[in-house]
């Protein structure tokens, strides 16, 4: 109907008492509203593809002037033909839905190409980068793209073979925190609701032809203002779900709103497909009570969070922690002084340094011990120190609670030795059976604190660098292992991946049972509206290398996932700082875990059916076989080649070793055959081993996306 209202206002133009008379009409008729959620789909999207390059037959944009503020020409053209070379190629274009026929002649590297969501798109992968410290693992996926047409692009690699789906869509506030066509969805929009509901429909209709339908979990988190219009746009779209909303504590001190009550909380919605079921685990996340499995051992933060953790709440909790400089042992606690006395009036012993109970944000807040009570831990190695930041003056300190040293009263923990520092090494008793519990539909953690475990943690993994309200590492962590927690090899898909944080926790929980789950992310490059701006100013636009170093994914979450992996920021220094709760090590320690990174491509279906674009399609064959192992990124010579999940025949007159040599590798999941002859292909299939799934290239491929069209 949006687009309806574009014609009324042309017919109001030409016929001013017409368009009038049409306008009461279709006011009635919309005043009659159907039940249920109703919404306009509007004209379907259109991305802007700055890295693509200019072919006959695209559809373009032209880009603004450089070092113009706006957003340039908005009207679609036709590239009818592309000439010359280098900087003086140039493209001869025709204006779409013209009245009148309007060409021009402009260079290339003033036009950006567009996919609008109704289009056949043909889509590759171009590796941008890799990181391996998991040995025989999957690879963890990132997918530098629009997200819309990744989805369809997995739609070949993964239909009905994704586990959990993750995502953090847009909240639309009103902010400029989405666009739609290109435009900044803002607070005024009188279609903003209905534009946001067009844009989530389209993404989960293709998230439905993604999850395994026997057994899968979509999981979507919202705040408010969509929470009401997007539940039901999940029932209605997913029928035979079974549907729960989760309300998680993300900011226990609250957020103030003028006028209004002070938020603390957001909602994830839970949908569970066929025999799925939400995972038992070590708490609840409500209650106290069920909040420590007794076969792990927790060793909890000293410094006190939440609400009376400032200096000036309890102040006799506020003194310093001495230990030696060159072994990082406790040598002494000092005494509490007067809220108003500075933190330089204490004494620092020869060759000690001070750790004082500040928050991340610098300020001075309080321990959760007295002086005496934590000098009676240490005595008995109840207590130790992490990480330090000397320059800061504060650090990590770990002790063990009451629960715990209760537990090796009891013999339910035993200690088996002690660290360096002096600290107990303490492990559940053989024979202690772990708790289980459901997760309640109210999570109330610390640990859930987006700002201390999201932002925080970004800023401690990526030095100067800053993503708006990233999720608790924690938050997702838990999702997961309620969706996940019993599938050692899932296959978790994050289509709004932000800065990165649900391969995160994948990596986390991988880490916690030794399992071999792998993440896909897809983020596209878009560059934040107050970088844009100063961008342009400088005379960059889309496309350019500075700019693009600048988007979310190149400058956020493949540089996050490197260095949860390898365990150093960018800059190539260890990432400060101690991962907490379910599983506590130095975050320089990394992951065990390999990652790969891509740019989504489009190729030409011409190209593809004549073997011209092989190199792109590469990732998707490996993608689909598993992710796992060698990737075959080239035409074989001998006509045919083996990885270690696939197999590819590009030349029928090798068919004899072709199937001897899969008959002959254990492992091999699909078989790939190039060739326009189906009689032959049968052929070929015949003679392949149960369990090897044979495909024919690019028939299968082509076919794909003739049918993964959308609207």
């Amino acid at each position: 109907m949006s687009r309806l209202t574009e014609l009324l206002a042309q017919a109001k133009a030409k016929d001013p008492q017409l368009g009038a008379d049409l306008e009461r009409e279709f006011k009635i008729l919309s005043a009659r509203r159907a039940f249920g959620l109703n919404f306009e789909r509007h004209r379907p999207e259109a991305a802007e593809l700055p890295q693509t390059p200019v072919r006959r037959g695209d559809k373009v944009r032209l880009l603004p002037s450089r070092g113009s503020g706006n957003k340039g020409d908005q009207r679609l053209w036709r590239v009818t033909a592309v000439q010359g070379t280098g900087e003086e190629r140039a493209a001869k274009i025709q204006a779409l839905g013209a009245d009148t026929p309007e060409t021009c002649r402009v260079p290339v590297a003033d036009l950006v190409v567009v996919a609008e969501f109704r289009d056949l798109i043909y889509p590759g992968l171009v590796s941008t980068g890799r990181v391996e410290r998991g040995g025989d693992k999957p690879c963890h996926t990132v997918i530098n793209g629009e997200n819309y047409l990744a989805l369809r692009a997995l739609t070949y690699t993964h239909r009905g073979r994704i586990d959990a789906i993750y995502i953090d869509p847009p909240y639309n506030t009103g902010a400029k925190d989405w666009k739609y066509n290109n435009d900044y969805v803002e607070a005024d929009d009188a279609y903003r609701h209905s534009k946001w509901l067009a844009m989530m429909e389209r993404r989960l209709k293709l998230a439905k032809e993604l999850l395994n339908p026997a057994r899968s979990i979509l999981i979507v988190t919202i705040d408010e203002k969509e929470v009401n219009r997007l539940g039901l746009l999940l029932e209605q779209m997913f029928p035979n779900a079974r549907a729960q909303l989760v309300t998680i504590v993300i900011n226990a001190p609250g957020q103030s709103r003028d006028q209004q009550l002070a938020r603390v909380d957001e909602y994830a919605f839970f949908l569970f497909f066929g025999e799925a079921r939400a995972v038992a685990g070590p708490d609840d996340l409500l209650n106290e009570k069920t909040s420590h499995n007794p076969a792990v051992v927790r060793w909890e933060s000293l410094l006190r969070s939440g609400t009376n953790s400032r200096r000036a709440d309890r102040p006799a909790l506020f003194y310093p922690i001495y230990t030696d400089s060159a072994t990082n042992r406790v040598i002494g606690v000092g005494e509490s002084k007067e809220l108003a006395v500075p933190r330089d009036a204490w004494e620092v012993p020869a060759g000690a340094r001070a750790i004082w109970p500040l928050k991340s944000d610098g300020s001075e807040g309080n321990w959760r011990a007295s002086q005496k009570y934590l000098i009676d831990l240490l005595s008995q190695g109840y207590a130790r120190i992490g990480s330090i930041r000397e320059d800061e003056g504060r650090g990590t300190v770990w002790y063990l609670g009451k629960s715990a040293i209760s537990k090796i009263s009891t013999g339910e923990f035993r200690v088996v030795g002690k660290h360096d520092c002096g600290a107990v090494l303490v492990e559940p008793a053989k024979d202690t059976k772990p708790r289980t519990v459901i997760p309640k539909t109210v999570w109330s953690r610390p640990s859930h604190h987006a700002g201390w475990h999201g932002s925080a943690m970004v800023r401690a993994q990526l030095p100067g660098r800053s993503f708006p309200f990233p999720k608790s590492l924690y938050a997702v962590e838990d999702a997961l292992r309620i969706a996940v927690g019993n599938s050692h090899r899932a296959v978790i898909l994050d289509f709004f991946a932000g800065s990165g944080t649900t391969a995160h926790a994948v990596m986390r929980l991988n880490r916690q049972d030794g399992g071999r789950r792998q993440c896909i992310l897809v983020t596209n490059n878009e560059v934040g509206a107050d970088e844009q701006k100063a961008l342009r100013a400088q005379g960059l636009r889309p496309g350019d290398p500075e700019w693009e170093q600048q988007g979310i994914c190149e400058h956020i979450t493949k540089p996050r996932v490197q260095a949860v992996i390898t365990g150093c920021t960018p800059e190539g220094e260890p990432i400060q700082g101690d991962y907490k709760f379910t599983d506590q090590f130095p975050m320089a320690e990394g992951f065990a875990e390999n990652a790969e990174f891509f740019t989504l491509t489009f190729e030409n279906s011409v190209a593809v059916d004549h073997n011209l674009a092989f190199a792109r399609i590469a990732p998707l064959l490996w993608l689909r076989a598993g992710s796992e192992g060698r990737r075959i990124d080239a035409l074989p010579e001998a006509g045919f080649a083996l990885a270690d999940t696939y197999a590819l025949l590009a030349d029928l007159d090798a068919v004899a070793p072709f199937c001897a040599a899969v008959a002959a590798a254990p492992g091999l999941r699909i078989a790939y055959i190039v060739t326009d002859d189906a009689g032959r292909f049968q052929a070929v299939a015949r003679c392949l081993p149960a369990g090897v799934e044979p495909l024919r290239l690019y028939e299968s491929y082509l076919t794909n996306f003739q049918f993964a069209n959308g609207d």
